[in-house]
Order: C-alpha cells, then sequence, then structure tokens
C-alpha cells in the first residue's frame, strides 16, 4: 500500500505500535539508523504484540543509503514546519511517508530538498507536536482513504 519511513527512531514503543499498524494495513516499514534501541527490544516487540514477527523492516543504516535508492521517487514529509495539511496531499499506491524522530523531526536539509512534499498535520497553538504513532496513523490511513480500492484487494 505504502512505505512509512522512520527517521532515527528514538522511542521502542512508539516505533512498535507503528509495525503493529504497518502489518494491519499492507505497509511497509523502514527504519533509519542510528535507532535510539535496539530492534530485540522488549518494548519494541510488547507494543508491536504478535504482529512484530510478521513485518520484516528493512534498515538503512543513513538517511543518504535510503535516499541513494528511493530518493528519487513519491516521498511525503509529515514535519510541523510547513503549511500543507496532510489531506492536500495525493497519495498514491507505493508512496513513501517519512517520520523524524521524537526528539528532532526531520533534518532541515531534507525539508528543503523536498519542499513541495512536505505535509502536516494542523494543531492548535497550544501545542506543539503529536505522538510519533498518531501521526503516522492519521497520515497513513488518509493515504488509504484516498486509495480504498486498492486497499480492500489487500484485504
Amino acid at each position: 500500500m505504502v512505505n512509512i519511513v522512520l527517521v532515527e527512531p528514538k522511542i521502542a514503543p512508539n516505533t512498535g505500535t507503528i509495525g503493529r499498524l504497518c502489518v494491519n494495513m499492507g505497509a511497509k516499514l523502514h527504519l533509519i539508523e542510528p535507532l535510539g534501541f535496539e530492534i530485540s527490544d522488549s518494548r519494541l516487540k510488547r507494543a508491536g504484540l504478535d504482529y512484530w514477527h510478521k513485518l520484516a523492516p528493512t534498515i538503512w543504516p543513513s538517511l543518504e543509503d535510503f535516499l541513494g535508492a528511493h530518493g528519487h521517487e513519491r516521498l511525503w514529509l509529515a514535519t510541523t514546519k510547513t503549511e500543507k495539511p496532510w489531506f492536500e496531499a495525493d497519495y498514491r499506491p507505493g508512496d513513501w511517508l517519512l517520520f523524524g524522530s521524537e526528539t528532532t523531526g526531520l533534518p532541515e536539509s531534507l525539508r528543503e530538498a523536498y519542499t513541495d512534499r512536505c505535509i502536516t498535520i494542523p494543531m492548535t497553538p497550544e501545542g506543539r507536536s503529536l505522538n510519533i504513532s498518531i501521526s503516522v496513523g492519521i497520515v497513513a490511513y488518509e493515504a488509504v482513504r484516498q486509495n480504498f480500492e486498492t486497499f480492500k484487494g489487500l484485504m
């Protein structure tokens, strides 16, 4: 359906929850190192429940390696540093949805390279960010909504 890319994720339970989401929606998970945890972390597996063994995430040694392989494809960058709402993006099966680490977000250089592909989830002034698991769910299921006929074929 889509590819979920976590750039330098730091918190194992968030990644476990996102992995569980990926299995349930037919998405492929990509993790870009360095990770803030070990793949064998019990908190990761506990959050992913019995889904983690079905996931088979791709681990990339660096953002540069990932971009060398997929930087020419349809990337969507989730960030608080843009004005375009996530629901205005035109998602297609096979798109790549990128999310930055829980502490720093996506690198500025990446956002500048793909300015037209940056999307955001609007929030009130009192908030500064959402949990990454929630953000991935919001954006990924908009991609499902826009491509529901394809998604139904996975069920």
